[in-house]
């Protein structure tokens, strides 16, 4: 089931045009996402070729359910997420939604900074379509497409800027998201983490599924 590992599925799939590659491990480039991709059993010799691609001392994050880490790569930490399966009716078209470009990075990084989303960096707006709302010229508020997958395509980067949160941004840009997600024939997923009960509240009213417990494992290779 390519959900219970959508970095490999996006790597060997729709994101292949981004990836590293070395052997059967996959990453993507570092200015787009921290993201290591290996096969659903890896092998010793997939290990390496990751330890290879990463080089000494380089770092990566994995996104699986609960995963044995073998003793030649050094575990940081885990982080407990949880996954998401949109509904059929969740999209919905938002009239104030605008679609951000490359002129809006800085903006974007600005407010991930601020409100602390998930991984977003210089590049990740190449992965997929990010729309964002704007008063008074600012940036306020933002949604987008990150990991695409055969079959689905992932929610990512979700935030509101502190001073404008309780207004139902977040809500009505996720529903935008989904809409464009739905003109390509996928299902939106998404991941947040498992304490995060705002967010999972969030998902829960506008009909979303739980369909994994996962793990972010952030990694060093030896």
């Amino acid at each position: 089931m390519n959900l219970q590992n959508p970095v490999y599925a996006a790597l060997n799939g729709p994101h292949a045009e981004f990836a590293e590659i070395r052997g059967n491990a996959r990453r993507f480039p570092t200015a787009m996402a921290p993201f290591l991709g290996m096969p659903d059993e890896p092998t010793a010799q997939d290990w390496a070729d990751a330890a290879q691609l990463l080089g000494p001392g380089g770092g990566a994050a994995l996104i699986r359910p609960e995963f044995t880490i073998p003793d030649s790569f050094k575990l940081d930490r885990h982080i407990d997420l949880v996954q998401y399966t949109a509904p059929a009716d969740l999209p919905a078209a938002e009239p104030e939604a605008v679609v951000l470009g490359v002129d809006d990075v800085p903006e974007m990084l600005a407010l991930v900074a601020l409100t602390d989303p998930g991984p977003f960096r210089s590049r990740t707006i190449e992965l997929g379509t990010y729309l964002g709302v704007r008063r008074d010229g600012e940036l306020i508020a933002m949604a987008g497409t990150r990991f695409a997958l055969p079959q689905y395509t992932e929610i990512s980067a979700v935030c509101t800027h502190p001073s404008y949160q309780g207004q139902g941004l977040a809500r009505r840009l996720i529903r935008a998201v989904a809409a464009h997600i739905a003109t390509t024939g996928r299902t939106p997923f998404l991941h947040t983490g498992a304490t995060n009960t705002n967010a999972i509240r969030l998902y829960n009213t506008l009909g979303f599924t739980l369909t994994n417990q996962m793990k972010v494992s952030i990694l060093e290779a030896v």
